[in-house]
């Protein structure tokens, strides 16, 4: 059943053409993923479906009695409204004045919130987006329309949310960027290219699939075009008597196709590595803890950063995940402890704010404060070459900063940060308000970059991709895991259930167990064995590295290969986890060797 039909629509912003003559519907049951480049109009799409914004022209016609509930990038209730007053804003009538109360208590306890009568003006991003989100789940719709839905959630929310809209009886169309979250519950994608929509029945991974096969098909169809206007002109040209004969229908269709515009290869966001030199020293953190009044997020935390550091920050909303990162950039000061920084190290920080961009100033002004030209891989780059390769064309480059959609802003806002070359880059939220064309070339390019990320994010994917070592926020704790998000989701689980089956046993035994193997005092020594693995393991350590690598390469060359995939995957896995164990091992020797020396110093 169609529930909701828009025809022709059109739509000019700023003399952009973000829709043009174009037809979208909505019918029962769907669960619409919408995607595209940032300023392609996906926001005004969603705003046009629940009626907050009229098209310049086409027609919308919504069903008799359908009900659309909708949620916005940014949700604004009066900051001296209380949590529970804004989600029942909106739900109250007749029907349900006597239930509505306590069913909204319990949702906001299902996300985690409450104290219900907190001001929204008390509230973090976090907690605000969960109490929007109540407010447009509390009643039932037939279509649900969510711009974000994901942003500012921490993983487990979002797993919630996910949970919710399987479920969801009604149809969903939605804005994300959150690519696992699009696998799991969209059955349609629709992508805005170009002020035209092209719809893949199918999931995200089935609409990559099919998106490659559908431009394959047009440039193999402009590349025969092209052949034939060629053979056609050279026809035409053969000379002004030949020419007086031929047909005016003929030298007309000649005329029409090379009037034709042709099919344009997708633009890609290019990112050449711009980092600076990063000597041996890097950024050394000792002690350090930090509170505020009588909520501790961290204490005594030491950690080294070593060069080509991966690491992913997790943690529920408000544990301190941004306040480590203030930290590190020199813009909050700890409580306790110290940082080292390096004399070559040169940070730099992607905060959450955006930094409040300059809005009345021209976009190529904001990138040439931070150089005019910048060294990458390829020689030397001019700042309008650098925003053309961000998708910022000529006349978008001449225009005002307030001009622009706030992805664009964000992705011009992380051009400047990369055009003054850091060796250490501090991301707070990436993720947030990037489409996923420029989050998949910002994972390339962090694939490549030649120094530490230290990265805050609840994009499970964008993790998954990007790390390979988690520092978690667990109870004023800042724990670290080894691997990307799915391996510390796993790890935490494979402890729980440890200790659910066997800690409080021993942890009961432990004392007696640590009197009856109380160790005699001996003489440190190395083992005839562990004196033969100490001379060949960082050997081995290299070997296994090289292997990693070689691996990443051949995972790039057979993408489109799912058996030999699959192969490789689990061998990376095997390999991966082989080298964790030497490292442990090393680590182990490293420290006895260091002992035994140090033993027979003292005896000396």
């Amino acid at each position: 059943m169609n529930l909701l039909t828009m025809e022709n629509l059109s739509k000019v912003f700023t003399e952009r053409e973000v829709l043009s003559g174009t037809d979208f519907s909505v019918n029962e049951g769907e669960k619409i993923g919408v995607i595209g480049v940032n300023g392609t109009g996906k926001s005004t799409l969603l705003r046009m479906i629940a009626g907050e914004e009229e098209p310049d022209g086409g027609r919308i016609t919504k069903g008799n009695g359908v009900v659309i509930r909708y949620l916005p990038q940014t949700s604004v209730f009066p900051e001296d409204m209380t949590v529970l007053e804004a989600v029942l804003h909106g739900n109250v009538d007749r029907i349900n004045e006597w239930s509505i109360e306590s069913e909204a208590r319990a949702l906001l306890y299902e996300l985690g919130i409450t104290d219900t009568e907190q001001r929204m003006s008390e509230l973090s991003g976090g907690q605000k987006k969960k109490t929007a989100l109540a407010n447009v789940l509390l009643k039932s719709s037939d279509i649900l329309v969510l711009d974000e839905p994901t942003n500012h959630l921490d993983g487990a929310m979002a797993e919630w949310l996910e949970e919710r809209l399987i479920r969801y009886r009604g149809a969903i169309v939605m804005v994300t960027h959150d690519r696992y979250f699009l696998d799991r519950i969209a059955n349609r994608i629709v992508e805005l290219d170009k002020g035209k929509i092209y719809s893949y029945p199918g999931s995200y991974s089935e609409f990559v699939r099919l998106k490659e096969e559908r431009q394959n098909m047009e440039l193999a169809s402009e590349r025969k075009r092209k052949s034939i206007l060629k053979k056609e002109l050279e026809w035409l040209m053969r000379g002004a008597r030949a020419r007086s004969t031929k047909q005016k229908a003929h030298i007309q269709r000649i005329e029409d196709m090379r009037a034709e515009k042709g099919v344009e290869e997708e633009k890609t966001l290019k990112m050449g590595s711009l980092s600076s030199r990063l000597g041996k020293k890097t950024v050394e953190i000792q002690n350090l803890a930090k509170a505020y009044g009588e909520k501790k997020l961290f204490a005594e935390y030491s950690y080294m950063f070593l060069k080509n550091d991966r690491i992913g920050i997790v943690g529920s909303n408000g544990c301190g995940k941004s306040t480590l990162l203030k930290i590190l950039a020199g813009e909050t000061k700890p409580d306790a402890g110290e940082i080292e920084i390096g004399p070559t190290v040169k940070i730099g920080y992607f905060s959450q704010e955006s930094e409040h961009l300059p809005e009345d100033m021209r976009v190529i002004d904001y990138v040439k404060e931070a150089g005019e030209y910048v060294r990458t891989e390829d020689g030397m780059v001019t700042a309008a070459q650098m925003l053309e390769n961000f998708l910022f064309d000529g006349p978008m480059q001449w225009g005002r900063i307030e001009k622009l959609s706030g992805g664009e802003k964000r992705r011009l806002y992380l051009l400047r940060i990369l055009m003054e070359a850091p060796n250490m880059l501090l991301l707070d939220e990436p993720t947030n308000d990037l489409d996923i064309k420029t989050l998949t070339i910002l994972e390339d390019y962090l694939d490549h970059f030649d120094g530490i990320v230290v990265t805050v994010s609840h994009d499970r994917y964008f993790l998954d991709r990007t790390v390979s070592r988690i520092f978690a926020f667990e109870d004023g704790r800042i724990r670290q895991y080894e691997g990307g998000y799915s391996d510390y989701l796993f790890k935490v689980e494979q402890e729980g259930k440890e200790k659910g089956e066997g800690g409080e046993k021993e942890e009961r035994e432990k004392p007696q167990k640590e009197k009856r193997e109380k160790p005699k005092s001996r003489k440190l020594k190395f083992s005839y064995k562990e004196e033969q693995e100490f001379g060949t393991i960082e050997g081995e350590i290299e070997a296994l590295e090289n292997r990693l690598t070689q691996i990443e390469n051949e995972i790039l060359e057979h993408a489109r290969d799912y058996t030999k995939l699959n192969e490789l995957t689990e061998e990376k896995t095997k390999t991966e986890e082989t080298l964790l164990e030497k490292m442990e091992r090393w680590e182990y020797l490293t420290d006895l060797a260091e002992k035994i020396k140090a033993e027979r110093g003292a005896s000396e």
